[in-house]
């Protein structure tokens, strides 16, 4: 590992210009050797760090770390759609401080639903929920990680699946496995192709779009539609269509728009339209 605490002395104040050089030369100039995986802890939010670190490194997917709040919910979005710019795909979402067990019972102090939203939302379906516990906190502080400490622990076995995860879903993004999705001109329609069988179905691109559920088209607290289908014209065409990873693509529209539509969301659309063609999945769109 590196740190800018092994160079300097007390806190760093730095403006963002000064913050993204030093962390180009901790990356660029560190003698990192064979490396299997780098992990790179980034702090909060869609700054200047992160711009940087995915200009500098070659990143090939990044974990969201969200709490139970609905209020974290909006930031984790704002990262998801920042790496889904960036081409960085997100494979696995960890929920932190989401519980604690006392006298026999489980207890959600910052309620329950965070985690999962940006699971239904944005396609990502591997979700861990790391609990409050003393122990945990302080294995951070005494530098025994929990892993170690209890290696046959529920927290321990959380982490070991968490990173069994990201090392499965990178080799996948690796050997590119994923559902090719695509936009068909010819006859008007985005083509979803499944993977590893012949099995291949048709979306009218007006039924994709009448249906995300961002925080732009649907009111995050109280479930509201705010992007009502007769606002999207019936003749509207994608300009690009894109993966996102293993899970999910990012469709730019006309109007600027950029969706990310998971594919169990897309194939969900599919069994609701039961359109063999674009006509017909163009009549129910319109209905």
């Amino acid at each position: 590992m590196v740190s800018f605490g092994f160079a300097g002395q007390g806190r760093a104040i730095m403006r963002g210009p000064m913050v993204s050089g030093v962390i180009n030369q901790l990356l660029t100039t560190t003698d990192w050797g064979e490396l299997d995986y780098l992990v790179i802890d980034m702090p909060p939010g869609t700054g200047d760090i992160h711009l940087t670190l995915c200009q500098v490194a070659p990143l090939t997917a990044a974990v969201i770390v969200t709490t139970p709040q609905k209020l974290a919910f909006i930031d984790v979005a704002k990262g998801v759609r920042m790496f889904s710019k960036l081409k960085v795909p997100c494979v696995a979402v960890v929920e932190n401080m989401c519980y604690f067990d006392a006298d026999g019972k489980r207890y959600y102090p910052f309620g329950q639903g965070s985690g999962t939203q940006v699971v239904q939302q944005f396609g990502i379906p591997h979700l861990f929920d790391l609990p409050i516990r003393p122990t945990l906190s302080a294995s951070g502080d005494t530098g025994i990680p929990e892993v170690v400490a209890d290696p046959q622990g529920d927290v321990a076995n959380t982490f070991q699946n968490l990173g069994a995860c990201v090392v499965q879903q990178c080799a996948k993004i690796r050997q590119q496995v994923s559902t090719a999705v695509s936009y068909d001109r010819s006859i008007k329609a985005i083509r979803v192709k499944v993977p590893d069988s012949d099995e291949e179905f048709l979306l009218h691109p007006a039924t994709v779009r009448r249906n995300d559920r961002s925080a732009q088209s649907v009111d995050e607290w109280t479930g509201e539609q705010k992007v009502q289908y007769s606002d999207i014209p019936d003749d509207i065409e994608p300009e690009e269509i894109r993966p996102m990873g293993n899970y999910a693509v990012s469709i730019t529209w006309p109007d600027g728009f950029s969706q990310i539509a998971p594919y169990d969301q897309l194939e969900m659309l599919e069994r609701l339209v039961e359109a063999p063609s674009p006509a017909a999945a163009s009549a129910v769109a319109s209905s």
